[in-house]
């Protein structure tokens, strides 16, 4: 139960969070762009089986490898592409925190 709350509030609670303290001025706008992070999960399709409970989906899935990652770190540092590097390593954080859920109960 720990495990779905961790996940699935750093994918949709954070960002909202975020957007609240970090982006008063379009909060809204903001936690949109924050939560449609989650758009990046159309990778899993690509997988066989489509869910697996207990795969590590960083660099198993395209948009969840390491060169991914290092993309949206680049977006994160380049002021007009902040918020969209800042809402892909949010659900990265997410999938990271869901990994070492897995590696713990193994």
């Amino acid at each position: 139960m720990i495990r779905f709350v961790a996940h699935y509030g750093i994918h949709f609670i954070l960002p909202i969070i975020i957007a609240i303290y970090f982006y008063k001025d379009n909060k809204l706008w903001s936690a949109i762009i924050l939560l449609s992070a989650i758009l990046i999960d159309i990778d899993h399709f690509l997988a066989t089986p489509l869910f697996d409970p207990n795969r590590c989906s960083i660099n198993f899935h395209p948009l969840h490898t390491y060169w991914a990652i290092g993309i949206y770190t680049l977006f994160f540092i380049y002021r007009k592409t902040r918020i969209f590097g800042l809402a892909l390593l949010i659900h990265i954080l997410a999938d990271t925190v869901d990994c070492l859920f897995i590696l713990r109960s193994t």
